[in-house]
């Protein structure tokens, strides 16, 4: 089993800056990628940004040049900043990994709020 803490959300403004991180625990060798998701009330989740355990990294287009993943293997922490924030990117963000051999997420963070707005 893995465990996924995320910290980070909050309030900014149009045009500002976060820093989500999301700390892993429990069995990190069975892990191949971790990322973002997010969701607003009624959306489907949307894929933001992941990461893999080669370093590397893909984006949603509606990301790109604005948001960066990156890992802090020494303590199994993966980071998104993110840059130039536009208010439609308000939504829950929830941070996953995935095992190898998997397709799809296996495990989930808590979720955490992202609100951009003036």
């Amino acid at each position: 089993q893995v465990q996924l803490v995320e910290s980070g959300g909050g309030l900014v403004q149009p045009g500002g800056s976060l820093r989500l991180s999301c700390a892993a625990s429990g069995s990190i060798f069975s892990i191949s990628a971790m990322g973002w998701y997010r969701q607003v009330p009624g959306k489907q989740r949307e894929l933001v940004a992941t990461i893999t355990s080669d370093s590397i990294k893909t984006y949603s287009e509606s990301v790109k040049g604005r948001f960066t993943i990156s890992r802090d293997n020494a303590k199994n922490t993966v980071f998104l900043q993110m840059n130039s924030l536009k208010p439609e990117a308000t939504a829950v963000y929830y941070c996953y990994a995935r095992r190898y051999a998997s397709g799809t997420p296996n495990y989930w963070g808590q979720g955490t709020q992202v609100t951009v707005s003036s």
